[in-house]
């Protein structure tokens, strides 16, 4: 039994003694990603996606000195109306629950968390990845490494398309993370359904993916699996209309000396700004669509024994 300090919300205890599926979902979304109360309603919608696709959702965050595996309504308020809130990777997790600080786990933190729950899979928007410049800056994300040390599924929309794709796709290659895209050949870019590069592996329904997963525990393979899910057709800005705004962005950076943990919000504020308020609409379509897909993947998993 872990010794980790794990809290269940009412609706997740009930799910584990019922033997129910549960999705793990971020809170970085939340606390970083969207202002007050369109994140509440956000996070809102996509556990009720999870609900209506016959799974439980599990919302993880940080909150005095406890994992919050769940958050019922007053606690979700608070973190979302919460200020100076610790953005968590697995460095600074620890350091977090023993001050008692208000954390909202990114990526790799939530895997941690989640599999500590015995949660296996997770629904997200994109995960980190190589940063543009890397081999100067040295900027890759803990999402790739946690990714190939924890065992859970991660559903994403690929990597955020801010970042240096190619790169992580070599790195994630070299750490023996595979990469399954999720009904089409091409790789998905987060905002657009074709990053402009094929899928490593492609798997069509979501038993195969639960299969997946089961067999990689069978064949003690360290780490997770990575689940790029094509943002939905409709809601798509394609990939020639984002990239001249994306490198804009990028540009803006440099230019301001934004660095480290700053890149990533300010990045995505900019491009928010500069696609007036799409690129938001966006995120919110591919991350109910993800939290959908591993509702189906969780199910399968527990049909599956």
């Amino acid at each position: 039994m872990t010794q980790a300090p794990l809290c269940f919300s009412p609706e997740v205890a009930q799910a584990r003694a019922e033997g129910r599926a549960l999705v793990a979902l971020e809170s970085t979304i939340i606390t970083h990603g969207m202002p007050w109360p369109q994140n509440r309603d956000t996070a809102r919608l996509v556990e009720q996606d999870i609900r209506d696709a016959g799974a439980v959702p599990a919302t993880i965050a940080i909150l005095d000195g406890l994992i919050h595996i769940g958050l019922d309504a007053p606690t979700l308020d608070r973190l979302a109306q919460a200020q100076d809130v610790m953005k968590l990777s697995r460095a600074d997790l620890a350091v977090c629950l023993a001050t008692g600080r208000m954390g909202a786990t990114t990526v790799a933190a939530t895997m941690i968390c989640a599999h500590l729950a015995g949660i296996a899979v997770f629904a997200t928007g994109g995960i980190g990845g190589v940063h543009r410049g890397a081999e100067d800056s040295f900027d890759i994300s803990a999402d790739l490494q946690e990714l190939a040390k924890t065992p859970v599924t991660v559903v994403a929309a690929g990597a955020k398309a801010i970042l240096d794709i190619p790169k992580t796709l070599e790195v994630l290659e070299t750490l023996g993370v595979p990469v399954i895209t999720y009904g089409q050949d091409a790789l998905p870019a987060f905002w657009s359904r074709d990053s402009g590069l094929p899928a490593p592996l492609r798997l069509d329904r979501p038993a195969q993916i639960a299969q997946s997963h089961r067999m990689r525990a069978a064949l003690e393979l360290a780490g997770g699996q990575l689940v790029t899910n094509p943002i939905p057709a409709d809601a798509e800005i394609p990939r020639a209309e984002i990239m001249p705004v994306i490198e804009e962005a990028l540009a803006a950076a440099k230019a301001q000396g934004i660095s480290a943990k700053q890149v990533t919000p300010f990045l995505l504020a900019r491009i928010f700004e500069q696609t007036q308020g799409r690129s938001l609409t966006a995120n919110i379509a591919l991350v109910r669509s993800n939290a959908q897909l591993g509702a189906q993947i969780a199910m399968e998993l527990k049909a599956q024994g």
